[in-house]
């Protein structure tokens, strides 16, 4: 099930999208109690068919991955992106510069500001504690989420809950540590705050199923209904 919308997804071509599908749809399985060995040999099968997906990868794939390593190394091209980022990250200081005062971001240094790489702006204006701040309203969003699964008295609840608040782990997680350079640059927006049509429907669904979990979690539902 989780593998035919994963397949789709990569031949857009859409690598990012789909391995975050396939980690959430991993953690719905591990949470519904899986056996462990599953997860072992899948992740012993995974590293051994690193060597051959390499040659399955699109050339601004592979050049991402080798970016990733070393950005220096194409300055004014491949390592562009993540070499204006880390500036403008470390311009920002504690309290950044000041709404709509960013250099990097707002003379165009920085390419996708609005999308991927919004957190940066957001750094560069608002510094350290901007950033923090940030990072800080998505842990309760995250917490919030899991109280709601840990409370919830039916199993598909849990499963729903817990899935969707991992998925959402993955996209914050992900879209922060690439701008910082600790992580390949992906297509991954940043939840609530990235522009864009798809990804904010996308989320505003995911919250409501929550909410709807939440509002239920005390029906108990027999097993096999």
């Amino acid at each position: 099930m989780v593998a035919i919308p994963m397949i789709l997804i990569m031949r857009q071509p859409d690598l990012g999208t789909s391995l975050l599908l396939a980690a959430g749809g991993v953690s719905v399985i591990f949470l519904a109690g899986a056996s462990k060995w599953l997860f072992i040999g899948g992740a012993a099968a995974t590293a051994g068919a690193i060597p051959l997906a390499w040659g399955f990868l699109h050339d601004y794939q592979k050049q991402r991955v080798l970016t990733f390593f070393n950005p220096e190394s194409d300055p004014l091209g491949a390592g562009y992106q993540i070499m204006q980022s880390k500036i403008a990250l470390g311009s920002g200081g504690m309290t950044g510069k000041g709404f709509l005062l960013g250099t990097q971001s707002h003379l165009n240094f920085l390419p996708e500001m609005k999308t991927d790489f919004i957190f940066t702006v957001l750094a560069e204006e608002f510094g350290l504690v901007g950033g923090l701040s940030v990072i800080g309203l998505y842990l309760l969003v995250l917490s919030y989420g899991m109280y709601v699964a840990a409370t919830c008295r039916n199993q598909f609840g849990r499963l729903l809950a817990a899935g969707l608040t991992f998925s959402l782990f993955l996209y914050v997680f992900i879209n922060v540590g690439m701008v910082m350079g600790l992580l390949p640059v992906v297509g991954v927006p940043l939840p609530m705050i990235s522009y864009g049509g798809s990804a904010m429907l996308t989320m505003l669904v995911a919250f409501g199923l929550i909410f709807a979990v939440s509002l239920n979690r005390k029906l108990a539902i027999p097993r096999g209904i």
